[in-house]
């Protein structure tokens, strides 16, 4: 078993680009998921079992490298599968009537929120990780019919290029929770029950906690 206790460089990078031009590549496939677990065992796609234990904060890319052996020049580099994304164009609200422009952001939210979908606002776009099928999302946004709103989907990798490294993180590996953050950056979690967008979860008796990295209890 080999033990990973750092990223060593990434295969974009064009120092490394060109040692594993020549060398032996052994993928160890992650899904979007995985990437963000700080700890865990897994085998290669070669059969080599790795431990991975990397320190609290630090997340995989795709194509991060994590075994290096220079005498062999032999490699495992990161495989990571990222789940699609639907992008949500809010530009074109721009030219209607600011009236007209906050009910369809109102009821953009409501959507979302009937659906259970999380959402990272930044800028004029909302990503949304896709997790039900294209048909069915594609459905719910034309039934819909928003104004000055229109929606696209792009594979994960495309959308990566444009977030910071905690984005990335909350879009692929948060979907399953309310999207929140106490940077400056502008989240929106959408509420399941009464289609209301806010900054930070509400309390409820009956609401999973989310506990912050300081406070006990908290894992990775």
């Amino acid at each position: 078993m080999t033990l990973v206790e750092a990223v060593l460089g990434n295969a974009g990078e064009p120092e490394w680009a060109a040692r594993l031009a020549g060398a032996t590549v052994d993928a160890l496939a992650l899904d979007h998921w995985e990437a963000q677990k700080n700890r865990f065992r897994k085998r290669t796609a070669g059969g080599a079992e790795l431990a991975v234990s990397l320190d609290r904060g630090t997340f995989m890319r795709d194509g991060d490298v994590l075994v290096w052996d220079e005498t062999s020049k032999r490699a495992v580099v990161a495989k990571i599968s990222l789940r699609d994304v639907m992008i949500v164009h809010l530009d074109g609200l721009a030219r209607l009537a600011p009236e007209l422009a906050m009910c369809a952001c109102v009821e953009l939210g409501h959507a979302l929120g009937n659906q259970h979908w999380p959402a990272l606002v930044k800028d004029s776009r909302v990503f949304v990780p896709l997790t039900v099928d294209r048909k069915v999302m594609s459905s719910v946004m034309n039934t819909h019919r928003f104004e000055g709103i229109r929606y696209e989907f792009v594979a994960g990798g495309e959308v990566v290029p444009y977030l910071a490294p905690h984005e990335s993180r909350r879009l692929f590996g948060g979907a399953e929770g309310p999207v929140h953050t106490h940077t400056h950056e502008r989240y929106v979690a959408v509420d399941a029950e009464t289609g209301e967008t806010y900054a930070r979860p509400p309390v409820r008796a009956h609401a999973h906690s989310h506990p912050h990295p300081h406070e006990a209890g908290s894992h990775k």
